[in-house]
C-alpha cells in the first residue's frame, strides 16, 4: 500500500508540475503574441481610400432658406462606420464630405486620432439645425470635438468649408440619401 500511496503521490506532483508548465507557456505566449485588435495592427499613415457618393446634403440658411451649399455624402450609420470615420483618408473631395447618422440624439464627441485631413466638424440635431460647429480642426490630435447641444447628426467637411459658405449655428441641414 506504500508504495502504491508514493506513486499517486508522484503521479500528482509530475500532473501539477505538467500544468504549471503549461500555465506558464500560455502566459508567455499570449504575452508575446501581437494583439489584433490594438492599434499595432492599424495603419501608421494615410491610405488612398476612395470617397464613395452615397447621397447629398444641403446647407440652408436658417432665414432666408436659401441653399448655401450642397455636398456629396458617405454615409456612416452604423458602429463600425461611425468608429472609422474619415481616419487614414489622404483626401476628401472639395464638395464632399461624411454625415454621421447616430442611433441617439444626444451630446456628441469626436476626435481627430489617426484623421489626416484638417476638417469643420457640424453637429446638428434631430430637427436639422446645427447647433455646434468646430471649424479647423487639428489632425491626428486626441482631445475631443463636443457638440455643445444634443445632436443626432454630424457633418465633416474640409476644414474652412463652412466660412467659405457662411455656414453657422442655427442654419439647417437636409439630405438625401442614394438608394
Amino acid at each position: 500500500m506504500n508504495s502504491s500511496f508514493q506513486r499517486k503521490k508522484s503521479n500528482r506532483k509530475m500532473y501539477l508540475i505538467t500544468l504549471l508548465i503549461v500555465m506558464a507557456g500560455l502566459v508567455i505566449y499570449f504575452s508575446l503574441k501581437p494583439d489584433i485588435r490594438t492599434e499595432k495592427s492599424l495603419p501608421t499613415e494615410a491610405l488612398d481610400i476612395t470617397f464613395t457618393k452615397q447621397g447629398e446634403l444641403m446647407f440652408i440658411h436658417r432665414t432666408t432658406s436659401d441653399t448655401l451649399a450642397v455636398i456629396d455624402i458617405e454615409v456612416a450609420a452604423d458602429n463600425q462606420k461611425r468608429a472609422r470615420g474619415l481616419m487614414y483618408r489622404k483626401s476628401l473631395p472639395k464638395m464632399g464630405g461624411m454625415l454621421f447618422i447616430h442611433d441617439v440624439e444626444q451630446i456628441q464627441s469626436f476626435w481627430m486620432k489617426n484623421t489626416y485631413i484638417p476638417l469643420d466638424m457640424i453637429f446638428v440635431n434631430s430637427d436639422k439645425v446645427i447647433v455646434t460647429i468646430h471649424p479647423n480642426t487639428t489632425p491626428m490630435k486626441e482631445w475631443s470635438y463636443a457638440s455643445m447641444k444634443p445632436a443626432l447628426y454630424v457633418v465633416e467637411v474640409n476644414a474652412g468649408f463652412c466660412a467659405r459658405h457662411g455656414i453657422s449655428e442655427g442654419d439647417n441641414i437636409d439630405f438625401v440619401l442614394s438608394k
